[in-house]
């Protein structure tokens, strides 16, 4: 465990915490409304979902890598056991190696999550893989804008990589589709309260 990641873990809350509470959290809401069945969340973070999982939902595994993350998203999940209404796991996997068997979920959740993965046409492969025919993918990215923003973006994103751990230039819309989801539903926004380089947002679903 690095320095650098115990570091992150212990700030993320307070530094997304501004976005959050002005419209964050609402998109978060009304996009986990659409979950199903049995759910695989990617990059569980802090279980900032968890309370957003409706009584459609049977169970959710959240796919953590980072140990010091990992740690307090455990303590939260210690914390609520019990008041929520479906079963969840923490299991320790990275979005590329997911240790599941093919078919195996109704849905998959990513929230700003495949900025950050290592591989994320790799990641993209195992979502496929482990999704039920028909299944859904649940996504809320920020991503590459157009024009001088995302030259911006292409400028800084060594930097923000340094600071908060993610690329704020992919182009993971076009990425969905190319690794062969079908994009049902996209909505293009902004993430609030945010520097202009990643505030470009598309929430959505894919099957």
């Amino acid at each position: 465990m690095s320095i650098g990641e115990t570091i992150f873990a212990g700030m993320y809350g307070r530094m997304s915490a501004a976005t959050e509470e002005a419209g964050l959290a609402d998109r978060r809401r009304a996009l986990i409304a659409g979950a199903r069945g049995r759910v695989l969340e990617i990059g569980g973070g802090l279980g900032a979902n968890l309370p957003y999982y409706g009584p459609e939902v049977e169970s959710v595994s959240l796919a953590e890598p980072g140990p010091a993350m990992a740690r307090r998203l455990q303590a939260r999940l210690d914390e609520c056991r019990g008041e929520l209404p479906f079963d969840v796991e923490l299991v320790r996997a990275p979005a590329e190696e997911l240790p599941f068997e093919p078919d195996s979920f109704d849905t998959v959740v990513s929230t700003l999550v495949l900025c950050a993965v290592g591989d994320q046409g790799r990641a993209l492969s195992e979502l496929r893989r482990v999704l039920r025919p028909g299944g859904q993918l649940l996504f809320l990215e920020h991503v590459r804008g157009e024009g001088r923003t995302g030259t911006l973006q292409d400028r800084v994103n060594w930097l923000n990589k340094l600071v908060v751990r993610c690329n704020c230039n992919r182009d993971t819309l076009r990425s969905i589709a190319d690794s062969g989801f079908t994009v049902s539903s996209v909505e293009h926004g902004a993430l609030p309260k945010t520097p202009p380089f990643v505030r470009p947002m598309v929430v959505g679903s894919a099957t």
